[in-house]
Protein backbone atom coordinates (compact mmCIF):
# COMPACT_ATOMS: atom_id res chain seq x y z
CA UNK A 1 0.00 0.00 0.00
CA UNK A 2 0.62 3.56 -0.49
CA UNK A 3 2.42 4.96 2.75
CA UNK A 4 4.10 8.65 3.58
CA UNK A 5 6.28 9.22 6.28
CA UNK A 6 7.23 12.83 8.00
CA UNK A 7 10.47 13.73 9.32
CA UNK A 8 12.67 16.91 9.95
CA UNK A 9 15.30 18.34 7.37
CA UNK A 10 17.90 17.89 10.76
CA UNK A 11 17.32 13.78 10.44
CA UNK A 12 19.68 12.01 8.87
CA UNK A 13 19.09 9.45 5.85
CA UNK A 14 21.17 6.35 5.60
CA UNK A 15 20.42 6.57 1.71
CA UNK A 16 20.28 10.38 0.05
CA UNK A 17 16.16 10.37 -0.34
CA UNK A 18 15.18 7.52 1.63
CA UNK A 19 13.63 7.39 5.32
CA UNK A 20 15.24 4.25 5.94
CA UNK A 21 17.69 1.83 4.50
CA UNK A 22 16.85 -0.33 1.83
CA UNK A 23 15.76 -4.30 3.17
CA UNK A 24 17.99 -7.08 1.56
CA UNK A 25 16.94 -7.78 -2.00
CA UNK A 26 16.25 -4.53 -2.46
CA UNK A 27 18.08 -2.21 -4.79
CA UNK A 28 18.02 1.36 -6.28
CA UNK A 29 17.53 1.89 -9.56
CA UNK A 30 17.31 5.68 -10.43
CA UNK A 31 17.55 8.71 -8.63
CA UNK A 32 16.61 12.43 -10.04
CA UNK A 33 14.95 15.66 -8.69
CA UNK A 34 13.31 18.09 -10.95
CA UNK A 35 14.86 20.92 -12.92
CA UNK A 36 14.48 24.05 -10.88
CA UNK A 37 13.95 26.17 -13.81
CA UNK A 38 11.22 23.65 -15.90
CA UNK A 39 9.60 23.33 -12.81
CA UNK A 40 9.03 27.18 -11.63
CA UNK A 41 7.56 27.93 -15.60
CA UNK A 42 5.32 24.64 -15.53
CA UNK A 43 4.18 23.67 -11.69
CA UNK A 44 4.78 27.65 -9.95
CA UNK A 45 3.39 29.25 -13.47
CA UNK A 46 5.66 31.79 -13.19
CA UNK A 47 5.89 32.69 -16.94
CA UNK A 48 2.25 33.51 -16.30
CA UNK A 49 2.89 35.67 -13.36
CA UNK A 50 5.01 37.42 -15.22
CA UNK A 51 2.45 38.22 -18.03
CA UNK A 52 0.23 39.23 -14.65
CA UNK A 53 2.53 41.45 -13.39
CA UNK A 54 3.65 43.01 -16.81
CA UNK A 55 -0.05 43.84 -17.37
CA UNK A 56 -0.04 45.72 -14.27
CA UNK A 57 2.92 47.91 -14.99
CA UNK A 58 1.44 48.40 -18.47
CA UNK A 59 -1.58 49.95 -16.83
CA UNK A 60 0.02 51.85 -14.89
CA UNK A 61 1.58 53.65 -17.15
CA UNK A 62 -1.18 53.79 -19.69
CA UNK A 63 -3.41 55.25 -16.23
CA UNK A 64 -0.51 57.76 -16.19
CA UNK A 65 -0.35 58.98 -19.70
CA UNK A 66 -4.42 58.64 -19.57
CA UNK A 67 -4.38 61.24 -16.63
CA UNK A 68 -2.15 64.13 -18.54
CA UNK A 69 1.55 62.66 -17.61
CA UNK A 70 4.36 63.03 -19.73
CA UNK A 71 6.04 59.73 -21.07
CA UNK A 72 8.91 60.42 -19.22
CA UNK A 73 6.75 60.85 -15.80
CA UNK A 74 4.61 57.97 -16.88
CA UNK A 75 7.99 55.54 -17.07
CA UNK A 76 8.88 56.50 -13.47
CA UNK A 77 6.16 56.00 -12.07
CA UNK A 78 6.21 52.71 -13.54
CA UNK A 79 9.30 52.16 -11.44
CA UNK A 80 7.78 51.13 -8.18
CA UNK A 81 5.14 48.31 -9.50
CA UNK A 82 7.73 46.92 -12.09
CA UNK A 83 10.44 46.91 -9.11
CA UNK A 84 7.52 45.24 -6.80
CA UNK A 85 6.73 42.75 -9.89
CA UNK A 86 10.39 41.99 -10.23
CA UNK A 87 10.77 40.66 -6.68
CA UNK A 88 7.30 38.54 -6.35
CA UNK A 89 8.63 36.97 -9.14
CA UNK A 90 12.03 36.44 -7.66
CA UNK A 91 10.69 35.05 -4.42
CA UNK A 92 8.46 32.54 -6.92
CA UNK A 93 11.41 31.07 -8.85
CA UNK A 94 13.19 30.67 -5.31
CA UNK A 95 10.49 29.39 -4.01
CA UNK A 96 10.95 26.60 -7.25
CA UNK A 97 14.51 26.16 -7.05
CA UNK A 98 14.33 24.82 -2.91
CA UNK A 99 11.18 22.87 -4.26
CA UNK A 100 13.46 21.18 -7.26
CA UNK A 101 16.49 20.69 -4.67
CA UNK A 102 14.66 19.65 -1.57
CA UNK A 103 13.12 17.17 -3.90
CA UNK A 104 14.61 13.30 -4.63
CA UNK A 105 12.59 10.65 -6.59
CA UNK A 106 13.64 7.25 -6.62
CA UNK A 107 13.31 3.77 -8.57
CA UNK A 108 14.23 1.00 -7.22
CA UNK A 109 13.37 -2.51 -8.13
CA UNK A 110 10.06 -2.85 -5.95
CA UNK A 111 9.10 0.71 -5.72
CA UNK A 112 8.94 4.48 -6.22
CA UNK A 113 9.69 6.89 -3.37
CA UNK A 114 8.77 10.56 -3.69
CA UNK A 115 10.86 12.53 -0.57
CA UNK A 116 10.02 16.37 -0.91
CA UNK A 117 8.85 19.37 1.34
CA UNK A 118 11.28 22.45 2.09
CA UNK A 119 10.56 23.08 5.68
CA UNK A 120 8.90 19.59 6.96
CA UNK A 121 9.82 16.89 4.46
CA UNK A 122 8.09 14.17 3.94
CA UNK A 123 8.52 10.69 2.16
CA UNK A 124 5.87 8.85 0.53
CA UNK A 125 6.51 5.63 -1.11
CA UNK A 126 4.44 3.90 -3.45
CA UNK A 127 5.35 -0.25 -4.12
CA UNK A 128 4.87 -1.27 -7.20
CA UNK A 129 1.42 -3.62 -6.55
CA UNK A 130 0.14 -0.08 -5.55
CA UNK A 131 0.16 1.69 -9.20
CA UNK A 132 -2.26 0.50 -11.83
CA UNK A 133 -0.14 2.57 -14.44
CA UNK A 134 1.93 5.43 -15.25
CA UNK A 135 1.84 8.29 -18.36
CA UNK A 136 4.50 10.06 -19.83
CA UNK A 137 4.46 13.66 -20.11
CA UNK A 138 6.98 14.68 -22.83
CA UNK A 139 7.45 18.89 -22.74
CA UNK A 140 8.82 21.08 -25.03
CA UNK A 141 11.85 22.01 -23.15
CA UNK A 142 13.32 18.40 -22.72
CA UNK A 143 12.26 17.70 -19.58
CA UNK A 144 8.66 15.30 -18.94
CA UNK A 145 6.69 13.89 -16.64
CA UNK A 146 5.77 10.62 -15.44
CA UNK A 147 2.39 10.32 -13.82
CA UNK A 148 1.79 6.90 -11.76
CA UNK A 149 -1.95 6.54 -11.26
CA UNK A 150 -2.29 4.25 -8.43
CA UNK A 151 -5.17 1.95 -7.26
CA UNK A 152 -8.72 3.46 -6.18
CA UNK A 153 -7.79 2.15 -2.24
CA UNK A 154 -4.63 3.33 -2.62
CA UNK A 155 -5.60 7.22 -1.34
CA UNK A 156 -2.84 10.22 -1.55
CA UNK A 157 -3.44 13.67 -0.26
CA UNK A 158 -3.35 16.72 -3.65
CA UNK A 159 -2.42 19.17 -1.34
CA UNK A 160 -0.23 17.30 0.27
CA UNK A 161 2.43 16.44 -2.68
CA UNK A 162 1.95 19.43 -4.68
CA UNK A 163 3.55 20.51 -6.70
CA UNK A 164 4.43 16.52 -7.23
CA UNK A 165 1.18 15.57 -8.99
CA UNK A 166 -0.49 15.44 -11.97
CA UNK A 167 -2.02 19.15 -12.77
CA UNK A 168 -5.53 18.95 -12.41
CA UNK A 169 -6.67 15.02 -11.30
CA UNK A 170 -8.24 16.72 -7.77
CA UNK A 171 -10.49 13.83 -7.41
CA UNK A 172 -8.05 10.96 -7.93
CA UNK A 173 -4.72 12.25 -7.32
CA UNK A 174 -2.04 10.85 -9.78
CA UNK A 175 1.53 11.09 -7.97
CA UNK A 176 3.94 12.51 -10.10
CA UNK A 177 8.12 12.76 -11.11
CA UNK A 178 7.70 16.33 -12.44
CA UNK A 179 10.02 18.26 -14.99
CA UNK A 180 12.60 14.97 -14.89
CA UNK A 181 15.28 15.26 -17.25
CA UNK A 182 16.01 12.42 -19.74
CA UNK A 183 12.27 11.45 -18.64
CA UNK A 184 12.24 8.86 -21.68
CA UNK A 185 14.99 7.05 -19.83
CA UNK A 186 13.59 7.23 -17.08
CA UNK A 187 10.06 6.20 -17.71
CA UNK A 188 12.19 3.08 -19.33
CA UNK A 189 13.49 2.02 -15.81
CA UNK A 190 10.75 1.95 -14.47
CA UNK A 191 8.78 0.14 -17.08
CA UNK A 192 11.57 -2.03 -16.87
CA UNK A 193 11.44 -2.86 -13.17
CA UNK A 194 7.54 -2.77 -12.92
CA UNK A 195 7.88 -5.59 -15.46
CA UNK A 196 10.70 -7.57 -13.74
CA UNK A 197 8.54 -7.23 -10.45
CA UNK A 198 5.36 -9.30 -11.60
CA UNK A 199 5.65 -12.34 -10.45
CA UNK A 200 4.74 -15.51 -13.20
CA UNK A 201 1.35 -16.13 -12.40
CA UNK A 202 1.81 -19.71 -12.65
CA UNK A 203 5.33 -20.70 -11.09
CA UNK A 204 4.94 -18.08 -8.99
CA UNK A 205 8.41 -16.37 -9.29
CA UNK A 206 9.35 -12.44 -10.63
CA UNK A 207 9.87 -13.09 -13.91
CA UNK A 208 6.36 -11.55 -15.13
CA UNK A 209 4.97 -14.45 -18.14
CA UNK A 210 4.09 -12.25 -21.15
CA UNK A 211 1.10 -14.49 -22.07
CA UNK A 212 -0.49 -13.99 -18.50
CA UNK A 213 -2.64 -10.90 -16.99
CA UNK A 214 -1.63 -9.90 -13.24
CA UNK A 215 -5.05 -8.26 -12.33
CA UNK A 216 -3.66 -6.42 -8.75
CA UNK A 217 -0.09 -5.34 -10.27
CA UNK A 218 0.56 -2.16 -12.73
CA UNK A 219 1.38 -3.00 -16.50
CA UNK A 220 5.07 -2.51 -17.69
CA UNK A 221 4.01 -0.04 -20.21
CA UNK A 222 4.21 3.58 -19.45
CA UNK A 223 2.13 5.87 -21.76
CA UNK A 224 3.25 8.82 -23.70
CA UNK A 225 1.67 11.56 -24.47
CA UNK A 226 3.06 15.01 -25.48
CA UNK A 227 2.32 18.64 -24.57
Amino acid sequence: MATRVTYSEHDSEPIRGLPTALPPGESVLWQGSPVWSALALDAYRVRLLALYFGSIVVARGGWLLWTGSSLPEALVGCIGPAAMSAVCLAIVAGIAALAARATVYTITNHRVVIRQGIALESTVNLPFKAIESANLLMRADGTGDIALQTLRDQRVSYLWLWPHVRPWHITRPQPALRNVAAPQRVAEILAVAVTANQPDVTTGTGVADPTSAAQDRPTGNVAEVSA
